[in-house]
């Protein structure tokens, strides 16, 4: 595992280590530039730490929040991750944060990538904080193994922001920012919890790995990981 693994005993303690932590960076940033951006993961997998971090005290009013990558459902849909965010995350003291989603009203991703790309030139270039999580494949965002634009998506030379991405373990069609996006965050965090995906992220740091995840572990030296069993 990575010299830079938060080892947590359980998931209310990672929830509590991960939130202090990001809100720590939510407040460095809007007392060095006035705002700060939060990306955020779907998935079940942040709930308790979206809950916990709902309570932080910080000036909310000044953060806006996205996703690192979205299903392409509209957040009536369960399988919304910006449903997941609205309920769990924009609540208590974080209500009062911005939320920009990546699904627009198209029948498509790549319909809509024009018009996703003007909105996001709204947004700071560079994260403050991001915050991945990992499948059981190793995928991580909506890079997934066989993904049909996995390569142009970890590029480190790339110039997209945001693609489509299609694969077979993703389901529904997906938008999801680009690896060179990701890396261009202040703070960048991976969220894994239990011991099946311990091992899968193990093999990810062994060298030549082709799981997704590891391309992110190869390009983020400032990783940090919060782990539990």
């Amino acid at each position: 595992m990575p010299d830079t693994l938060h080892r947590c005993a359980n998931a209310d303690a990672l929830a509590e280590a991960l939130a202090t932590r990001v809100a720590g960076q939510l407040r460095t940033a809007i007392a060095e530039r006035g705002t700060a951006l939060l990306a955020v993961s779907g998935g079940s997998t942040p709930a308790r730490f979206f809950e916990r971090l709902s309570h932080e005290s910080l000036d909310w009013s000044k953060v806006r929040v996205t996703l690192v990558d979205e299903r392409w459902v509209p957040d009536s849909s369960e399988r919304s991750n910006a449903r997941l965010v609205k309920s769990l995350l924009l609540r208590h003291a974080a209500a009062e944060a911005s939320f920009v989603p990546l699904y627009v009203e198209a029948p498509t991703p790549e319909a809509a990538i024009a018009t996703l790309r003007a909105r996001l030139t709204t947004l700071p270039v560079a994260f403050d904080v991001a915050i991945l999580g990992m499948g059981g494949d190793g995928h991580t965002a909506s890079f997934f193994p066989g993904g049909d634009r996995l390569a142009e998506a970890l590029d480190l030379k790339g110039t997209a922001r945001v693609l489509p991405m299609r694969a077979h373990g993703a389901g529904e069609p997906r938008i999801t920012f680009t690896l060179p996006a990701l890396l261009d965050s202040r703070a960048l965090f991976l969220h894994v919890e239990g011991e099946a995906k311990r091992v899968v992220l193990d093999a990810a740091h062994e060298p030549g790995s082709a799981l997704p995840i590891a391309a992110v572990l190869r390009a983020a030296p400032q990783l940090e990981t919060f782990w539990c069993p």
